[in-house]
């Protein structure tokens, strides 16, 4: 009975979800994985622009697949996609970006294809109209100039990144490396501008914020007198528990500041954490307002208004000291 039940309400759904789109065509927002809250907020601006525009034929259409390791999961989304007649536009955030580009330019879609939150690389930046999004390098420069600024005789670095094909982190691992070390396209620090990255790192979390937690201890024990942990991206920080259980082993270092974290993103747990102690910089984006702005952009497209090729969304920067008053949008 259970099993028809779900069977049923399932078929309401698509019918209902169908009846929608068969009014109004889709301006389709995917995202690397549902499973990552930082997206959630790009939903979240999705889900406002529809508010706003109901009744105008068009409506913004949040997905991904349900984890952000599924980077084949992702690129088959966009595929089945391009498929469909009622799709008017896709804005695509690419985990595997190459991978994303190999698929678009099989398919050569013949709607508007643009980028948010992550781009492709720049010899594929013409299969998208643009991107919206944060200036991931610019992102990365931040990060190192805080930590320059709390450290500034360097030592020793641990950079926590993603995954190892998405294009916007390893931006902000060059921007942090550039701006630490001096230097322009380091790959690894080893003594530039007093700068070493520690044996075992950069450390990959895939985008799963348990892995993230157990690298993050992990590289605390190995690693005893350890200058500054850089989070590029805020997993570990998405598990606001495991986080404080990792923190909790270090608090004291932290609190004399022998060992300063960095991390990427202002979500409301982190700022909890940054308040707590827990960190000493977030440097936000502004997600809601990438996933608010997506579907004008788009119609822009379809319309064809002009649209800049990269639109940046701006940066926050946030310290224990300003914790109450860095958020600008």
């Amino acid at each position: 009975m259970q099993r028809r039940t779900l069977i049923t309400t399932t078929l309401a759904t698509l019918l209902i979800t169908g009846a929608a789109w068969a009014e109004d065509k889709v301006l389709a927002i995917v995202v690397k994985g549902l499973d990552n809250p930082f997206f959630e907020q790009i939903n979240k601006g999705c889900q406002k622009w529809n508010g706003e525009n109901a009744g105008t034929g068009y409506t913004c259409f949040y997905t991904g697949p349900a984890s952000s390791a599924d980077e084949v999961g992702e690129v088959q989304i966009v595929q089945d996609l391009l498929q469909r007649p009622d799709v008017a536009a896709i804005a695509i955030s690419p985990s595997n970006a190459p991978l994303m580009a190999k698929m678009l330019r099989e398919q050569a879609p013949k709607i508007p294809i643009m980028t948010i939150d992550a781009d492709l690389s720049a010899e594929d930046a013409d299969l998208r109209a643009t991107y919206l999004g944060t200036d991931n390098y610019l992102m990365g420069v931040k990060f190192a100039e805080h930590l320059k600024a709390l450290k500034p005789d360097g030592g020793t670095v641990c950079l926590q990144l993603g995954n190892v094909a998405a294009a916007n982190i390893n931006a902000r691992a060059a921007g942090t490396r550039d701006t630490l070390s001096g230097e322009k396209g380091i790959e690894r620090l080893e003594g530039q501008g007093g700068w070493t990255e520690v044996a075992g790192c950069p450390v990959f979390t895939n985008d799963q914020a348990d892995l993230a937690n157990q690298q993050m201890a992990d590289t605390f024990v190995a690693n005893p007198d350890l200058t500054a942990f850089m989070l590029i991206g805020g997993w570990a920080q998405f598990a606001p528990q495991a986080y404080a259980q990792v923190t909790d082993q270090v608090m004291d270092k932290l609190k004399s500041m022998s060992m300063v974290i960095v991390a990427g993103d202002t979500l409301p747990p982190q700022m909890e954490a940054l308040k707590a102690g827990r960190s000493h910089v977030q440097v936000g984006q502004r997600p809601f307002e990438m996933g608010y702005r997506a579907p004008t952009v788009m119609l822009d497209l379809l319309n064809g208004k002009p649209v800049e090729p990269v639109i940046y969304t701006g940066l926050d920067e946030c310290t224990q000291e300003t914790a109450d008053s860095c958020i600008g949008g």
